[in-house]
């Protein structure tokens, strides 16, 4: 058992550094937010499947349970979009780093979703975070627009969280996600299909739409397939091993390994006021302490919760 908890330890760490390169990859492939997470579903729930018919999965549902699917379908696909267009307006540390207050959004949303009082903790963390944020917008101004959508990412991630939360303790995990992205894809498709027939002659499914370069193939692969698919897969398969609050620790890495990686790869690009640094200290200590206070009060409940980026 010491050496399975070790292992899963560092496979976690590994799975969090692929969802730490999601981002950059995001920077790297050349299309639009929009094609970007139209053709990163459409591919993942096709893995998914593949994975559900190899461990014949039943793939029944309630309607009511399809009613929240859809739900939480077309919000991820929202907090995809917002999240891969503030990369492609600003870049991958100010996406990173803003997305880093989902949590400070959960908390915020959690008493009353789960119907339980509010913390202290939160409230006081809830006043850093937001220190936070002032001090990356008033040295940002050139991001603005990407901070908002990095913000709003957050956020559907956080009420993503909280869906799931019920969610999961229903159904399968595999077979909720493969759900969840066909929704959210179809939503998707029935959008540009609509916008084909209406809007501009660029808009929709247009000639350009499907023309991709070798390498953006080849990176909506990875994404589609690594980053999502066998992440999502793994991260279940592990957390039976770890503590909610080994997971919450790790998971905070996240937006340090992209950050990290998006230094090394896109270099000056990347390099941010050293305010900018302070302010996403600020927020990423406030998550980490959160999560160590909500650990030894028995609550942690988002650290259990899977996350899908």
């Amino acid at each position: 058992m010491p050496n399975a908890k070790l292992q899963s330890y560092l496979h976690f760490h590994v799975i969090v550094f692929i969802w730490g390169f999601t981002a950059v990859l995001g920077a790297l492939i050349s299309i639009d937010a929009l094609p970007l997470v139209f053709y990163r579903m459409w591919l993942a729930s096709g893995f998914i499947f593949l994975w559900i018919l190899y461990k014949k999965k039943p793939l029944r549902m309630t309607a009511k349970q399809l009613l929240i699917l859809a739900s939480a379908g077309i919000v991820i696909a929202l907090h995809w979009l917002t999240f891969f267009e503030a990369i492609k307006v600003s870049n991958v540390s100010i996406t990173l780093a803003l997305i880093a207050t989902g949590a400070f959004f959960t908390s915020i949303m959690e008493p009353i979703f789960y119907k339980r009082k509010v913390i202290w903790y939160e409230v006081f963390f809830g006043v850093l975070v937001i220190a936070g944020l002032y001090i990356i917008f008033n040295v940002e101004t050139d991001y603005v627009l990407g901070i908002i959508l990095a913000l709003i990412s957050a956020f559907l991630s956080a009420v993503f969280s909280l869906i799931n939360g019920k969610l999961a303790q229903k159904g399968d995990a595999s077979v909720i996600s493969f759900y969840e992205l066909l929704i959210g894809v179809i939503v998707i498709t029935i959008y540009l299909g609509f916008d084909t027939f209406i809007g501009e002659a660029s808009a929709g499914f247009t000639s350009e739409f499907f023309q991709l370069s070798n390498q953006d193939w080849l990176l909506l692969l990875v994404l589609a397939s690594v980053c999502t698919a066998y992440a999502f897969i793994a991260s279940v398969a592990v957390m039976k091993y770890l503590s909610p609050y080994t997971i919450m620790l790790t998971i905070n890495l996240e937006p340090v390994y992209g950050i990290i990686l998006a230094f090394f790869i896109f270099g000056s690009k990347e390099e941010m006021n050293p305010e900018f640094y302070y302010g996403a200290l600020i927020i990423l200590s406030t998550v980490v302490l959160n999560g160590i206070l909500k650990n030894k009060d028995g609550i942690g409940r988002f650290a259990k919760r899977r996350k899908m980026r």
